[in-house]
């Protein structure tokens, strides 16, 4: 949709006047300002700007329009109209405020008028409404237009990205039912390890523990549920590989943020309007082999991919990382299993099981709690070898505190590394923790389980 479209457009919003309640007459309504500031621009100058150039020139403009014929309004509502018919006409109209606003991590809209966000892991209701399913349909028409998809009833499902990096999904009728859905998720912000201690996810000595496993080529699953803060600990986690390796990083939407000199990011595509083109997850897992990676990086595993994932850390990838949605690590091993079989290959169960317990040492669980912090609830060692039941065994884990207690690092208690966790880091050289050697860790030893 091009600027002359966004100017013109009819969705149109009143907006409050001089009193509480109060809204301009349709005589100076929204459509009309847009009418006049279309032909108060040159069409051709503005587009050679850049976007702030381009906002503080259309501002300028408005701001005369009111001035020499606009209502009488207060500075603030006055304020509120210029920037809105700037917002209508740029960007992404009432949403604009909220994604200009940086503590919010998601914009989740269910309609018209029923607009939610995420700030600090806490979901609130906020004021922003559309002027109808009109101008919500709009908005949605401008997002995918952008990446040249298209959204109608022949296809009411769409994943595409703003041009600032924020993830978007939309959902219309007739699957929607109460309306048009959008979702819009913020890039993670990328946090280090010391930050991740000083905010309570982890305490020092696991966080040292980690740290030593991804320098010793152990590979490490992130396993969590929505929102958890998978991509976070990931991010956070690649922090330590060293600079002198190849990182090849796989994602379905682009969100790490590694800051290593040799990195090759990757994006999955989808299929254009005509249904061709897609490239998945799995077809640049299975490219990457190609690329002579060091370590692997796979935003997240959720289907045919996962078997790809494990073969490459099978063969000489030792060190790679992912995610992968999970309640447990329990629950997460057996995951990885039901993902892998998904692919088009006829892998029996127990060949899949050897592939797991041969590519996955570590499985770290984060989760959200009611109040929106996120904590490493657990890091679990793989125990089981070869085609044996799968066996997990504790390696920290947080207990959470009795109500009304304070929670701090007494709450994250440590036992002893598995032997071959040890030995690996031994042959690596990498120091272990003493929280986590044999006899000095909280607990004698965390006895191993079976994970199904």
């Amino acid at each position: 949709m091009g600027l002359k479209d966004r100017i013109d457009g009819t969705a149109l919003r009143l907006v409050p006047g001089h009193a509480e309640g109060e809204v301009v007459s349709e005589a100076s309504s929204i459509h009309r300002l847009k009418r006049k500031l279309l032909e108060e621009v040159d069409l051709a100058e503005i587009v050679k700007l850049s976007p702030s150039q381009r906002r503080a020139r259309l501002e300028n403009v408005v701001a005369g329009l009111l001035s020499r014929e606009g209502p009488v309004l207060t500075s603030q509502a006055r304020t509120a109209l210029i920037r809105q018919i700037v917002d209508e006409s740029l960007g992404l109209g009432v949403l604009e405020p909220l994604l200009a606003d940086k503590s919010v991590t998601e914009i989740m809209v269910n309609g018209p008028d029923d607009v939610w966000v995420e700030r600090n892991g806490q979901i609130r209701r906020v004021d922003a409404r559309f002027a109808g399913e009109a101008e919500l349909l709009q908005t949605i028409d401008r997002i995918v237009s952008a990446v040249n998809r298209r959204v109608d009833e022949s296809s009411p499902m769409v994943d595409a990205r703003l041009p600032t990096g924020e993830r978007v999904n939309v959902i219309i009728p007739p699957l929607a039912l109460k309306g048009a859905s959008l979702t819009i998720r913020r890039f993670p912000r990328a946090f280090t390890f010391a930050q991740l201690v000083d905010g309570g996810t982890i305490d020092r000595v696991s966080a040292d523990l980690l740290k030593a496993m991804v320098r010793a080529r152990l590979s490490i699953v992130v396993s969590g549920g929505t929102g958890s803060g998978k991509t976070t600990l990931l991010n956070a986690l690649s922090g330590f590989i060293g600079e002198s390796e190849r990182v090849v990083t796989i994602e379905d939407s682009a969100e790490l943020q590694l800051q290593q000199p040799h990195v090759v990011g990757l994006e999955a595509r989808p299929a254009n309007v005509e249904g061709k083109g897609q490239v998945t997850i799995r077809d640049l897992v299975r490219n990457s082999l190609r690329m002579r990676p060091d370590r692997i990086v796979v935003g997240e595993v959720r289907g045919a991919e996962t078997l790809d994932m494990l073969q490459a850390m099978n063969t000489g990838h030792d060190g790679s990382l992912t995610t992968v949605h999970a309640n447990s690590p329990d629950d997460a091993i057996t995951r990885l299993q039901t993902l892998a079989s998904m692919s088009d290959v006829s892998v029996p169960f127990e060949a899949l099981r050897d592939q797991i317990n041969s590519a996955v040492d570590v499985i770290v669980q984060i989760e959200r709690n009611p109040g929106g912090a996120r904590r490493i609830r657990e890091i679990a060692g793989v125990a089981s070898r070869r085609r044996d039941t799968f066996r997990l065994q504790t390696i920290m884990a947080y207990d959470r505190p009795l109500d009304g207690q304070p929670s701090d690092d007494t709450n994250f208690v440590h036992f002893p590394l598995p032997e071959t966790i040890l030995h690996r880091m031994a042959a690596e050289e990498q120091v272990v923790p003493p929280a986590f050697r044999p006899g000095q860790a909280d607990v004698a030893a965390a006895p191993e389980r079976e994970a199904e």
